[in-house]
C-alpha cells in the first residue's frame, strides 16, 4: 500500500529523515513511534505532498507519489497533531467545505456528512461552531473531515496529543472501527500505550532512521518480558528478564526502591537508543 524507498530529507544542516525504507500493507494499522524531532512529522509531510524528499521515493499503491500528486491527495485522509479546523464555521460547515474542495457531488456529500457525524457521534453538535467544541470533539471532527472523500489511507500524526484519557480512548475506538472496515492506517505517536493498543506492527524511529520493526510483542520479547526498575542514590537503572522467576533472585539482592512490571515499547526504545520516547 505504502512504500518508502531510501527516503532522505534535509533542512539545511539537519537531516530529518535518513535513508528511510519501509513498506506498509493494505488494511494494516502501522505505528511509527519515536521522540519529538525523530522525523515522524517530516514523513507525514512527505506523504501528504507538503514537502518532497531530497532523495528516494514514496509509492502509494505502486504509483510514485511525486508523479501522481493530485491522485495521491485524493487517496489520503490526514489528521494532523495541531487543530486546523475553521473555528468560525459550524461542525457541518467544516465538513461541507472539505467536501466541496474534494469535489464530492452535492447529494453524496450531504449523505456522507450525515453518516460521518453519526459515526463520530457528532450529530447533535452539527450546528455548533467548531471553536466551542472540547479538544476531544475537535479531534473527532478532524477525523470525520479526513474521511469525507473516502480515502484508502488514513494518516494520523499524533492524533490524541493533549487529550484526556477518555477522549483518547474514544479516538482509539474509532480507529479500530475504521480498520475493521478495511481502511489502512498510518499512525505516528510517542504514546507507548497508544502504539500497543492500536498497531499490528510498529517501527521505532530515532534521529531520522528506522532502528527496529515488528509487532509490539516481537519487539518486547527481544529484550524480555519482565522489567525491573531500580532507584538507588537518585539514579534509575533498568534490567530485563524472561520471566518473574528469573528476576526474583536479582531483586532480592537489591537495596533501594524496586519496581517489577511488564516490558513495554519504551523499554525497547531505551535499550536501542539510551533515550526515552518523550525526549526531544
Amino acid at each position: 500500500m505504502i512504500t518508502f524507498h531510501q527516503v532522505t530529507k534535509r533542512y539545511n544542516s539537519l537531516t530529518a529523515v535518513n535513508n528511510f525504507s519501509l513498506s506498509i500493507a493494505e488494511k494494516e494499522v502501522f505505528g511509527l513511534l519515536g521522540p519529538n524531532g525523530a522525523g515522524k512529522t517530516t514523513l507525514i509531510r512527505i506523504l501528504t505532498t507538503l514537502t518532497r524528499p531530497d532523495s528516494g521515493s514514496v509509492l502509494l499503491q505502486g504509483q510514485d507519489m511525486s508523479r501522481e500528486l493530485v491522485k495521491a491527495k485524493g487517496q489520503i485522509g490526514v489528521v494532523l497533531q495541531h487543530i486546523n479546523l475553521d473555528g468560525e464555521l459550524t461542525v457541518w460547515e467544516n465538513l461541507e467545505l472539505h467536501g466541496r474542495l474534494h469535489k464530492v457531488p452535492t447529494g453524496k456529500r450531504k449523505e456522507r456528512i450525515a453518516a460521518l457525524l453519526d459515526f463520530c457521534e457528532l450529530t447533535e453538535r452539527a450546528g455548533e461552531r467548531a471553536a466551542v467544541l472540547s479538544g476531544g470533539l475537535k479531534r473527532r471532527l478532524m477525523l470525520a473531515r479526513a474521511l469525507l472523500h473516502r480515502p484508502s489511507v488514513l494518516l494520523l500524526d499524533e492524533p490524541t496529543v493533549g487529550l484526556d484519557p477518555q477522549a483518547r480512548r474514544n479516538i482509539w475506538d474509532l480507529v479500530r472501527k475504521l480498520n475493521y472496515q478495511g481502511l489502512t492506517v498510518f499512525l505516528t505517536t510517542h504514546y507507548i500505550e497508544e502504539a500497543e493498543a492500536l498497531c499490528s506492527r510498529v517501527g521505532l524511529i530515532n534521529r531520522g532512521e528506522l532502528i527496529a520493526l515488528g509487532t509490539p510483542g516481537e519487539l518486547k520479547e527481544n529484550i524480555g518480558k519482565i522489567a525491573v526498575e531500580h532507584l538507588y542514590n537518585g539514579k534509575n537503572s533498568y534490567h530485563f528478564f524472561s520471566n518473574r522467576e528469573e528476576a526474583t533472585p536479582f531483586v532480592e539482592q537489591m537495596t533501594g526502591k524496586v519496581t517489577i512490571r511488564a516490558v513495554n515499547l519504551e523499554d525497547v526504545f531505551m535499550q536501542l537508543t539510551n533515550r526515552k520516547v518523550g525526549e526531544h
